[in-house]
């Protein structure tokens, strides 16, 4: 992402911003709460505080930059927002989120609403599993 991007969506380009913008380009981890980006940001030596990433990550989902997840436990995580739709899965062991796309639940969903009278706009599905033993 750009410093016009940031521009583009009504944000100064400053250097906090840029920081938490490249952590959570970069992450091998796609959904990071505050605290990671937090963690991440203090392993490369950047002098950012945690209540700064808050502001940002929130003015970061107000622009539509990235989403926020409350998944099990009520824990934030951000996610870059993009431009293709998926869904996730939580496992309830470890913690790991795995994004998935499913076309026949997809259309599933879409057909529930519309046997109901509603067109479907949006949806945020979370499925929470764990390892067969």
């Amino acid at each position: 992402m750009s410093n016009q991007q940031l521009k583009d969506v009504g944000l100064k380009v400053t250097l906090p911003r840029l920081k938490i913008l490249s952590i959570l380009e970069h992450s091998e981890q796609k959904h990071l709460s505050a605290e990671d980006v937090y963690k991440l940001l203090l392993e490369a030596g950047e002098d950012v505080g945690l209540a700064t990433v808050y502001r940002v990550l929130t003015q970061f989902e107000s622009a539509g930059l990235v989403a926020r997840h409350n998944f099990e436990d009520g824990h934030a995580v951000f996610e870059l927002n993009s431009d293709d739709h998926h869904d996730h899965m939580v496992c309830v062991d470890s913690g790991d989120v795995i994004e998935f796309v499913n076309k026949q639940i997809e259309e599933l969903q879409h057909q529930i609403a519309e046997e109901h009278g509603y067109e479907l706009i949006d949806h945020n599905l979370v499925l929470y599993v764990k390892k067969k033993s």
